[in-house]
């Protein structure tokens, strides 16, 4: 098993390089094909008969800037793409806000890269929810690139959050391609309950060595928010990615997230690769 196509947002944010170059590192390292797409920011209904007048100067002009912003967006991705010696690679425009097209465009794609949300960057301002709702809607695995640093390799140090839930096995099958390259995987469970049986971490471990996988375990019992504990232990460890599950759901436009996952989000300094 690997990634065969993996897609990455792109725009005009500062934070674009870096997402883009993740990207294509596991795109050379997987051998995959990379799309890079870049959403007008339009939202796609004002393209439907009768729901917005595409005729006056002002929405012509508005639209005209935002396509602009996305073909030099797209221009930069070619160029990075092509400088990393990306043998496959693509760029899509699409007249749509990105938090839609890039839910919709991920159904293609066996791994989607995205930027952690910067208070500071107007893009992020924007889209604030890109990352949960995308990992949320799209039903793929979702990495997502701290908005701060620079990360020269994604994987070799890996941090697999674990609690024996649907959320967690489903980012564990998706991580497989990166933890089986891995040179350390540690598999971190913390205040572990009787759903990991007897010998905690045991089970997962064994599932990942007959996957070729080598990990050792670290089982904590902590009183602070795990997603703290789960952070301070990838600090600690210099891990290089956490994997885990995301919780929480979407209603209509509504995003709710667990506290973990929010934590993450908010809080990481390290790749993040999660899956719901």
């Amino acid at each position: 098993m690997s990634y065969k196509t993996i897609l990455v947002h792109v725009d005009h944010s500062p934070h674009c390089e870096t997402r883009v170059r993740a990207a294509a590192a596991f795109a050379l390292a997987q051998q995959a094909h990379l799309t890079g797409a870049a959403m007008s920011g339009l939202a796609s209904v004002a393209y439907e008969d009768n729901t917005a007048d595409l005729g006056t100067a002002l929405i012509v002009a508005q639209l005209a800037t935002l396509r602009e912003h996305a073909e030099a967006a797209l221009a930069r991705f070619d160029a990075i793409a092509a400088g990393m010696g990306v043998a496959s690679f693509e760029r899509r425009m699409v007249n749509d806000e990105p938090e839609s097209a890039m839910a919709l465009q991920a159904r293609y794609a066996d791994l989607v890269v995205v930027s952690q949300p910067d208070p500071q960057d107007a893009c992020s301002r924007l889209y604030p929810g890109l990352p949960a709702y995308v990992m949320l809607a799209s039903g793929r695995p979702v990495l997502v690139v701290p908005h701060r640093g620079s990360f020269a390799r994604i994987g070799a140090r890996v941090l697999l959050a674990w609690d024996a839930s649907l959320e967690a096995s489903r980012a564990v099958a998706a991580a497989l391609p990166v933890l089986r390259r891995a040179d350390q995987v540690c598999v971190a469970m913390f205040n572990p309950g009787p759903a990991q049986g007897e010998l905690p971490g045991a089970e997962i471990a064994l599932y990942l060595a007959r996957h070729g996988v080598k990990v050792d375990l670290a089982v904590q019992r902590t009183g602070i928010d795990v997603g703290e504990a789960l952070l301070s232990l990838a600090a600690g460890r210099q891990s290089d990615l956490i994997v885990m599950g995301g919780y929480g759901h979407t209603r209509l436009r509504e995003l709710m997230l667990g506290g973990v996952t929010k934590t993450v989000l908010r809080s990481m300094t390290v790749p993040v690769l999660m899956a719901h």
